[in-house]
């Protein structure tokens, strides 16, 4: 059985679609991983997920080994059988908690030591641990662990991060490799930084290709900076990477940041946003976000979003949608959940199409002008 391969198909300028073919199953790309931080994408069944065309989804290191821990997970026959899921799965390595926790945590060459914000227990993460722990998960694409600095950081400290980084990426390589039948049917992705530098992403690029991985992550970018940073740093880090190999942009995004970020070459996304949405009221459409408890919607008795075939959109009007959200009924929650993940791989379904026909531009352009008419 294929370990892993990555054939692109076809292109348009920078954006390109193609398959990732691995063990269990195949991902096309543009790929959006819907995001399952605790071995559950909330509100949602795995089939449900699976129905609506996600090839893969995303598994949290950090917390899952927090609770119930990696090792009790791996003694309930791995996190595909635990949750219920038989396709691909990504596991991030901890690195973005090393980050969004600065204030729990000591960070040395050796790894993080931090504080469980669960019960105050201490823990430290290095890259063989992490590495052991996306083994006894089960994972199928595994992150080398990182620090992820904010760009607002010194320059100096960015420098100094990625450097550390880079070197965490070796040491995860080896320890991956070390992962016996593990490591011979998953996949390991390096993971670039450099905050909004140019300069120091490509000295990462040069630092992950020596290296060598399976796939490409553009790190550090979604925590702050802004579309116009984020899209400017992507007009060149997706080129310092290699051609051959995936690349994923990490944590991203809002449906225009997807749109922006094919038509600069990135090949796969995840982020929490459509299913947090989906539990605070706010929907996803082809022209744009709306808020379902606005009292405009009260007695609309039109579908969500009438280009959208999922079955919120089929089967409920906007005022019930309404309703539920004013009323805090669950039952809100999961239809918009599922609504909002049922549009975003409508959305990337659209770009595959639009690259394979060679006409990516004039979908992009067209996409814009709906989604951000508002």
């Amino acid at each position: 059985m294929t370990r892993f391969a990555f054939n692109v198909h076809a292109t348009d300028g920078r954006a390109r679609t193609g398959t990732i073919t691995m063990r269990r199953g195949e991902i096309r790309t543009p790929a959006f991983m819907p995001v399952g931080t605790a071995a559950t994408v909330k509100a949602m069944k795995p089939e449900s997920v699976r129905a609506i065309g996600a090839d893969i989804i995303l598994g949290n290191t950090y917390h899952l080994m927090l609770r119930p821990g990696a090792e009790r997970v791996a003694r309930l026959g791995g996190l595909h059988r635990f949750m219920h899921w038989d396709r691909p799965i990504l596991t991030d390595s901890g690195g973005y908690q090393v980050m969004s926790l600065a204030a729990l945590r000591k960070l040395t060459e050796e790894g993080v030591t931090f504080r469980s914000h669960l019960d105050g227990s201490r823990h430290l993460i290095s890259p063989e641990r992490s590495m052991e722990i996306q083994r006894l998960l089960g994972s199928d694409i595994v992150m080398c662990f990182d620090e992820c600095p904010r760009a607002d950081r010194p320059l100096a400290e960015i420098e100094e991060s990625m450097a550390l980084s880079m070197r965490w990426a070796r040491r995860s390589r080896e320890a991956f490799d070390s992962g016996g039948e593990h490591a011979a049917g998953a996949a390991l992705f390096g993971i670039q930084q450099g905050a909004l530098d140019e300069r120091l992403r490509a000295r990462s690029a040069e630092a992950l290709r020596e290296i060598g991985f399976d796939g490409y992550a553009i790190g550090g970018l979604a925590v702050g900076e802004g579309q116009e940073a984020m899209f400017a740093t992507l007009d060149f880090a997706p080129e310092q990477l290699p051609q051959d190999a995936p690349r994923y942009l990490m944590g991203v995004g809002k449906p225009d940041d997807l749109v922006g970020a094919v038509e600069r070459g990135v090949d796969m996304f995840d982020c929490v946003l459509p299913t947090r949405s989906g539990r605070n009221g706010q929907a996803f459409t082809w022209t744009g976000p709306l808020n379902m408890r606005n009292a405009v919607h009260a007695e609309d008795t039109g579908p969500l979003d009438p280009r959208c075939s999922c079955d919120t959109c089929t089967h409920y009007s906007r005022a019930y949608l309404h309703h539920l959200h004013r009323s805090g009924e669950i039952l809100g929650a999961m239809l918009l959940t599922e609504h909002n993940l049922a549009f975003y791989q409508q959305l990337m379904q659209a770009m595959r199409d639009a690259i394979g026909a060679r006409q990516f531009a004039g979908f992009a352009a067209d996409f814009r002008r709906d989604y951000l008419r508002k």
